[in-house]
């Protein structure tokens, strides 16, 4: 975060900072005219699962034949045009996002995808969008520094719904465009949420009863696949929180009055990406920064066929949860067979204390230094020690940043990074 910022922060009283934000924001859509009351907008919260979830909704999406424009943490997306997200910003500034969804009316998008942040909603990004449909994916007790506490970062989540149950109805192709929630039977935040009076409240679930109910949940070889209204969705996508972003997706082109069953998802860059370069061992990068992510991935990952797990990892600075760092290095020193603790974005804090929190973690797990433990703080280098130690049918993972196009150290500075570039070059010239 740059200077002006922290100074502002600083003396700025934060109600008056909340209501400036607020301000911004309906200043930009009116700047804009107001490009999402052209649109079909979706937006996708919850603490997991957004960022497939949006990216799977458009692909569904594009498969049936239509425009669509996205914006989540990895990635954009105006009609044919997509570019990675190099902003480290989930959802963008408000200006930002409403000369996005412009172009997107522009490039003649029908429907836009909106990755919806709880640091976004907080400062009133969400607040120049007129949603038609929202998505809650789930919510785990993430992201408390940042909130305070549970309470208000549950609390924040539920202005994203409160946005959408006062928003004015919007007439498209001559047909009223039905607010609607769409909400995971099979997470107790749901009952919360039915008290927002919307055109129509569905749910989607494996577990519970659900309006959407998919069945028959399997891993093969760690590869979900499940029945959805009596057809069996497979797809090349690993592990059981996946198969939750797929029915998510699903019934949210059932409740638009639309059926995708039949289609078939890509992946999502950096989002259990595998990084084949003719070598004899297995290279996965995902996302997975906080430990609940982590631990359905490990969950997913032991399906998957393999000798040794080699995990890259670190945790991120800058106000995010202090208490994970400890926590995620106790569950990579669980599953791993070897960890290696690195930097992953430092921003302001002391980067070498990350790492050696991280490493604690995995201490009290069981793991000895320099034995199956190793710190190093260059990113490269790690991942070239990992891609050195691994043996035929190994599995080497790369965590914390996915796709991501940057590091972030001190003083707002960015550092140009791609764990999938890295890893390319250092198996290409090994």
């Amino acid at each position: 975060m740059g200077i002006a910022k922290e100074i502002i922060k600083k003396f700025i009283p934060s109600q008056l900072l909340l209501s400036y934000h607020l301000f911004l924001a309906k200043l930009a859509a009116f700047y804009y005219s107001n490009p999402s009351n052209k649109l079909i907008v979706i937006g996708v919260t919850g603490t997991n699962g957004k960022t497939a979830t949006v990216n799977f909704i458009a692909q569904y999406l594009e498969c049936l034949g239509k425009q669509v424009g996205l914006s989540s943490t990895v990635n954009f997306k105006v009609g044919k045009k997509e570019w990675l997200n190099d902003k480290k910003m989930t959802m963008l500034g408000r200006f930002q996002t409403q000369k996005l969804l412009k172009q997107m009316v522009s490039g003649g998008c029908q429907y836009v995808v909106v990755e919806t942040s709880s640091q976004g909603i907080e400062q009133f990004r969400h607040s120049g969008i007129n949603y038609d449909l929202v998505i809650f994916t789930n919510l785990t007790p993430e992201h408390i520094e940042a909130h305070g506490s549970f309470d208000n970062y549950r609390a924040c989540k539920e202005k994203l719904f409160e946005h959408l149950s006062k928003s004015k109805h919007k007439r498209i192709n001559g047909q009223q465009i039905k607010k609607t929630i769409i909400s995971n039977a099979d997470d107790q935040e749901t009952d919360r949420l039915r008290k927002y009076k919307v055109d129509k409240f569905l749910t989607y679930g494996f577990a519970n009863k659900a309006d959407y109910q998919g069945s028959e949940l399997s891993l093969d070889k760690g590869l979900v696949n499940f029945k959805f209204n009596n057809q069996v969705i497979k797809n090349n996508l690993l592990g059981k929180f996946n198969g939750y972003n797929i029915l998510a997706s699903l019934a949210a082109l059932k409740a638009l009055g639309l059926s995708a069953e039949k289609c078939q998802l890509r992946g999502v860059p950096g989002r259990q990406e595998f990084i084949d370069q003719g070598q004899n061992f297995k290279v996965l990068v995902d996302y997975a920064p906080e430990p609940e992510g982590l631990k359905q991935l490990y969950g997913a990952l032991k399906e998957v066929p393999r000798k040794r797990l080699i995990h890259i990892l670190g945790s991120c600075g800058g106000g995010r949860d202090k208490a994970r760092q400890p926590i995620l290095g106790k569950l990579a020193g669980q599953e791993a067979d070897i960890v290696i603790v690195t930097n992953e974005d430092p921003y302001d804090d002391n980067p070498m204390e990350i790492v050696d929190n991280v490493a604690q973690g995995a201490e009290q797990a069981g793991k000895e230094y320099n034995k199956n433990l190793f710190k190093i703080l260059n990113r490269r280098e790690a991942i070239k020690k990992a891609l050195k130690l691994a043996q035929k049918d190994d599995l080497v993972l790369i965590t914390g940043k996915g796709a991501e196009q940057a590091i972030c150290v001190a003083h707002g500075k960015k550092i140009p990074w791609d764990d999938r570039k890295a890893v390319r070059d250092i198996l290409q010239n090994s």
